[in-house]
């Protein structure tokens, strides 16, 4: 009986698979030790998370009250709304390259101060 080529070809890959599903299938046999999950633990802290209490200059001013940004630090300048640390680092270096602000609404030559921000804000500033 002869074999034909396409016959010994299929003999052949048959072989192949079945030699890879063994070798699959007895991969894990070996000295693996088995996986252990632990679930009754539980996780403690060892030490408590104190947050820093807020700055008692930061947060919104009072009606009527107004700061100078042109004088003002980042703690005062971080109390106007809509002001974070950020911004208010970016009013002070404006202020030091291109000089003090003539009036308020120059303030929106500030990167990151638009109308809507300046709106909020003119209400509590002041230049002089």
């Amino acid at each position: 009986m002869k074999i034909f080529r396409p016959e010994g070809i299929t003999v052949l890959l048959a072989a192949v698979f079945l030699a890879f599903c063994a070798g699959w299938f007895l991969r894990g046999s070996g000295n693996a030790q088995p996986v252990r999950v632990e679930t009754a633990r539980t996780l403690r802290q060892e030490e408590p998370v104190v947050l820093p209490a807020p700055s008692p200059t930061a947060g919104p001013l009072s009606s009527g009250e107004k700061i100078n940004i042109n004088t003002a630090g980042v703690e005062e300048l971080t109390g106007l709304p809509g002001i974070g640390e950020v911004r208010a680092r970016a009013i002070i270096e404006d202020r030091q390259v291109n000089g003090p602000f003539r009036i308020p609404e120059d303030l929106d030559r500030v990167s990151g101060i638009g109308a809507g921000t300046l709106e909020e804000i003119l209400e509590y500033i002041t230049v002089s």
